[in-house]
């Protein structure tokens, strides 16, 4: 059974960084992972993924901030946040298929984990 759990959330002044971690377990192989996240009285949007070649995609709102890496000899996803604005306020969720969608709908992942927040203070 895939489990995804994420850590790494806190709160921080603008212009800060942080650091979140997404750890697997329960499969053996690759997969496409992704970061999602979703403010209040918004619909959850995609961050960045990582395909299981590697591959990245960012959402333009995050592009030249924010990286989004892997270790898959821990299954661990993690994605680096540095210069956050408060927009990026947000309860963060980690995502996995087995299918390579990239950045796609959230929908398309069949795996969550249960979300760290951000909060990010002007």
């Amino acid at each position: 059974q895939v489990q995804l759990v994420e850590s790494g959330g806190g709160s921080v002044q603008a212009g800060g960084s942080l650091r979140l971690s997404c750890a697997g377990s329960g499969y053996d192989y690759s997969m496409c992972m992704a970061w999602f996240r979703q403010a209040p009285g918004k619909e959850r949007e995609g961050v960045a993924a990582i395909d299981s070649d590697g591959t990245t995609s960012y959402a333009d709102s995050v592009k030249g901030r924010f990286t989004i890496s892997i270790d898959n000899a821990k299954k661990t996803l993690y994605l680096q946040m540095n210069n956050l604005k408060p927009d990026d306020t947000a309860l963060y969720y980690c995502a996995a298929d087995e299918v390579d969608y990239g950045l796609g709908a959230s929908e398309d992942f069949g795996y969550w984990g249960q979300g760290t927040q951000v909060t990010v203070s002007s």
